[in-house]
């Protein structure tokens, strides 16, 4: 139990940090390089490229990819793409701030959801508490700045519906599918990526990066945009490790949570480098949401109903001990396939 509790740790650990500086190096991207649609599509060849790399160097073991599993597995990487593509855009057009809020707001929802359509238990007294200080302390934030547009709003609505239905789906993808961690990098990465030229073409994305190329003819390669992109890059194909092996470890709201909370670092980073940020009851306020994190306690406690336990024993019962992977076996990074029961 202390070993596997040492891993979890470790997953949400390595989750928080890549989750907060990704949103930094991002919103510095974008600045430099105001192509959303091209950024993360960037981020998604880097993981392919990345993970089929590594797997061909014997430094880590993915499932095969094969077209059955693919289709699958397709509709959850739309909704990731649409959950990245609108969240891209809501930070092209708004500030920080109104990104925390939306994305703050998720618990709450993917809560209700994870009770409603994954029968997990409904949250206890502390954790509603928690979830409720994490909201009210977001919206608190976000009232200190007026700093709002009818375009902002309509992609931070955007942004809350699809990361809500992410954060479920995916989850339920997760827990059912059965490929190991860098098997769902992998594929949604890959998936992703060949999503990806359609919204190009429907948002007019590749119009603008022509008529740029073209306006600045030799001089179009910019040292300082090629360093954020590619360190948006690199951060993405971390985060997608970290992401999905803490999935396997906590439950969706847990997550979702972890992920409010890495914020607090990029609204610190913000007010030190934008002009555009709250007042100091503003910051009072992000404090509160701090605390609510803090408080949040995954809804599934109790001995055995965890959701890596459950797993654990529904693959217990239903395989020979010889054949039975577990969840937290497939979690760890392995060396070569040969080492990945170890």
């Amino acid at each position: 139990m202390a070993k596997q509790a040492y891993a979890t740790s470790s997953l949400v650990i390595g989750y928080a940090l890549c989750s907060s500086l990704l949103a930094i190096i991002n919103k510095y991207a974008i600045t430099k390089f105001s192509y959303p649609g091209l950024l993360t599509a960037l981020q998604y060849l880097t993981s392919v490229a990345g993970v089929w790399t590594l797997g061909k160097l014997g430094l880590l073991y993915h499932d095969p990819f094969n077209l059955q599993t693919a289709k699958k597995f397709a509709p959850a990487a739309l909704v990731f793409y649409l959950a990245i593509f609108t969240n891209t855009h809501l930070l092209k057009h708004a500030n920080v701030d109104t990104f925390i809020v939306f994305r703050s707001l998720t618990p709450l929802l993917v809560a209700i959801a994870d009770t409603a359509f994954r029968k997990q238990p409904c949250p206890s007294k502390l954790t509603f508490v928690s979830l409720v200080t994490v909201l009210g302390g977001a919206v608190g934030y976000v009232m200190t700045d007026s700093g709002f547009s009818l375009t902002a709003y309509s992609w931070a609505v955007a942004y809350l519906v699809t990361i809500t239905t992410e954060m479920v789906y995916i989850k339920h993808m997760v827990t059912n599918l059965g490929l190991n961690t860098w098997g769902f990098v992998l594929y949604n990465n890959l998936l992703s990526l060949i999503i990806a030229p359609v919204f190009w073409f429907l948002t007019g994305e590749h119009l603008s990066v022509f008529r740029a190329i073209e306006s600045r003819g030799q001089s179009w390669f910019e040292l300082d945009a090629f360093v954020a992109v590619s360190l948006s890059c690199v951060f993405g194909l971390l985060i997608s490790f970290f992401g999905f092996a803490a999935r396997k470890a906590i439950s969706a709201t847990a997550f979702t949570v972890t992920g409010v909370v890495n914020k607090f670092l990029t609204v610190a980073i913000n007010v030190m480098i934008w002009d555009k940020h709250a007042s100091s009851f503003g910051l009072v306020c992000l404090l509160f949401t701090l605390a609510g994190g803090v408080l949040y306690q995954q809804s599934v406690t109790s001995k055995g109903n965890s959701p890596m336990q459950r797993e654990a024993v529904a693959k217990q019962g239903k395989a020979d001990n010889d054949t039975t992977e577990l969840d937290e076996e497939k979690q760890s990074l392995v060396s070569s396939p040969k080492d990945s029961n170890v």
